[in-house]
């Protein structure tokens, strides 16, 4: 797979952290600046979706707490990584960097629209999206499985802590492998973690090929981008 001409990177919250700091200005920087080298140099047609478990996870929680409001807690961290993000875009050069919510917060950022968003990556304008699916019980996973098809994007990225999917885990098990390739089939059949189960079901459905790489190599985007797949794990039919 070499002509990909529009695609949907994933983002983990913890990215935007550092030792101490839930929040870290220079991260969201380098993110940019990477970024921003990535569109110039491969003019791909790029969409964000970023998470927000550098602040707060939904799922973790206390007990008492109800779920549905401790989700939407979770949806609004994401949606503060996403001005961080879309702030140090446009202050590297990268003006017309657009932010949209799922939840309508229109003093800070556009709603999310699909007709509209699909507009601005037309018009070279990368688009960051924020909030999740602005429902509850849906995790960031979901989100980017339910965009990349709305915006008919031709890949997922998902940049990860690992760099691919493994046979077990590689943080726990020294003699883990790396699957270089996998089918959607084989990925639910041997019950590997590629992402949550729900939204791993709506890739398959959409026929997206998700690669899967470590969020370490972000700035060897361009390389993956032109069809160097030996830097993580390609999942498709």
């Amino acid at each position: 797979m070499t002509d990909i001409k529009r695609a949907i990177l994933k983002l983990s919250g913890e990215l935007f952290q550092n030792s101490g700091e839930n929040i870290n200005f220079k991260r969201y920087d380098d993110v940019a600046k990477h970024l921003i080298s990535v569109h110039k140099e491969t003019e791909i047609e790029l969409a964000i979706v970023v998470g927000g478990g550098n602040i707060f996870r939904g799922r973790q929680a206390e007990s008492q707490i109800d779920m549905n409001e401790a989700d939407a807690m979770g949806m609004m961290a994401t949606i503060i990584n996403g001005i961080g993000l879309r702030e140090a875009f446009v202050r590297n050069g990268a003006t017309d960097t657009r932010l949209m919510t799922s939840i309508s917060i229109p003093q800070i950022a556009e709603p999310y629209i699909r007709t509209k968003a699909r507009h601005h990556l037309k018009h070279d304008r990368m688009v960051i999206v924020s909030g999740g699916l602005g429902m509850p019980h849906f995790s960031t996973d979901s989100a980017v499985a339910q965009y990349a098809n709305e915006l008919q994007c031709d890949i997922i990225f998902k940049a990860s802590t690992i760099d691919g999917v493994y046979t077990s885990d590689p943080k726990k098990d020294k003699s883990a492998k790396r699957y270089d390739s996998l089918s959607y089939q084989e990925a639910l059949d041997k019950r590997l973690a590629v992402m949550d189960r729900t939204a791993f079901a709506m890739c398959e459905k959409s026929e997206i090929p998700i690669f899967i790489f470590d969020i370490k190599d972000l700035h060897k985007l361009s390389d993956i981008i032109k069809g160097n797949f030996s830097l993580g794990t390609i999942i498709k039919n």
